[in-house]
């Protein structure tokens, strides 16, 4: 039976009338989940944000939070790698006029503020609903390597721990989570851990329509989920 706390996440974006999760709302989700999410704050003005990132501690990304804006980058709205707090006054005018001019009737309800990962190999970890078969689970390289060589393996909902180490070794390029060129191999117990617990999740939540989770950044012990879109 799943946590009331998440019921009272879906309760409160359909009271809201959308059918998407903000990014803060879809992290916590996962969270609740168990899944490796990026440390984030939601604030309402410049100065809140400021002291959220000095909280947090540098370097950190912005990212808008508006019900028009589900594209983030598409419309200026992201801002990474900032260093201090002044990066973080400009960075936030920076965002709010770029959001202005793609999406002038954008409603900006605040600005994410979020740690600033590591690098690390960059995977993807995501979701349909087919309305046969219900919902599936993807899995692939992450990034813009997975719009191009759309190199991804899929299963149904519930998975095994077989499926999801099955998935991994799948994918076409899975040499590169076993480490090239001097670059350390990826966790991949991580990665099945974040499989199973997704899959739990889409198991626990009909709502979700859509999961995407992109990129999950994955080194050599851990990951971190950096975003996260959930549509319902």
């Amino acid at each position: 039976m799943r946590d009331e706390a998440v019921t009272q996440i879906f309760e409160a974006v359909k009271g809201d009338g959308r059918d998407f999760l903000f990014e803060n709302e879809a992290k916590e989700l996962c969270g609740l989940y168990g899944l490796p999410v990026t440390r984030i704050s939601v604030e309402a003005t410049e100065e809140d944000a400021v002291r959220a990132a000095e909280k947090m501690g540098f370097p950190v990304v912005l990212k808008i939070v508006s019900p028009q804006v589900l594209h983030k980058s598409d419309a200026g709205g992201v801002l990474v790698d900032i260093k201090d707090a002044d990066g973080v006054r400009s960075g936030y005018k920076r965002i709010v006029e770029n959001v202005k001019s793609h999406v002038p009737d954008a409603e900006i309800t605040g600005m994410l503020v979020q740690e600033m990962a590591p690098w690390g190999t960059e995977v993807i970890v995501g979701s349909t609903k087919d309305p046969t078969f219900g919902s599936t689970i993807m899995f692939g390289l992450g990034g813009i390597f997975v719009e191009i060589l759309k190199d991804v393996s899929f299963r149904l909902v519930p998975i095994t721990r077989t499926d999801a180490e099955e998935m991994i070794k799948e994918i076409k390029a899975y040499k590169i989570l076993e480490g090239v060129r001097g670059k350390p191999p990826a966790d991949q117990e991580a990665l099945v851990d974040i499989l199973l617990k997704t899959s739990s999740m889409l198991v626990e939540c009909p709502e979700i329509s859509e999961l995407d989770m992109n990129p999950v950044l994955v080194y050599e012990k851990g990951a971190k989920i950096v975003d996260a879109r959930v549509i319902l």
